[in-house]
């Protein structure tokens, strides 16, 4: 099962909530086609940068995240990998 506006509920609320000023979310549901996951739900890629990762460990970085998305994960998002990253962080790339 797919839900069509998932991409755009996680790019408005990593801009709302997170205050990210980057986000990028790429859909791969598609390379996982016939995988059964429990409740649907497809499979995400999301990068983003933010002032608010200043100081917070990546750890509690990618908590902020799944926080966020609480909803989306019960049902819309089956997999999520996370490059969340501050301004400073994006410029030494």
């Amino acid at each position: 099962m797919t839900f069509p506006n998932t991409k755009e509920k996680i790019e408005t609320k990593m801009k709302d909530l997170l205050l990210a000023t980057e986000v990028d979310v790429i859909d791969e549901s598609w390379k996982h086609a016939g995988h059964a996951a429990a409740g649907g739900g497809g499979h995400f890629i999301v990068h983003l940068v933010s002032e608010k990762f200043e100081g917070v460990s990546l750890l509690d970085r990618n908590r902020m995240i799944f926080d966020a998305l609480k909803e989306e994960m019960k049902q819309e998002i089956h997999a999520l990998v996370i490059k969340a990253k501050t301004p400073g962080e994006k410029k030494r790339l």
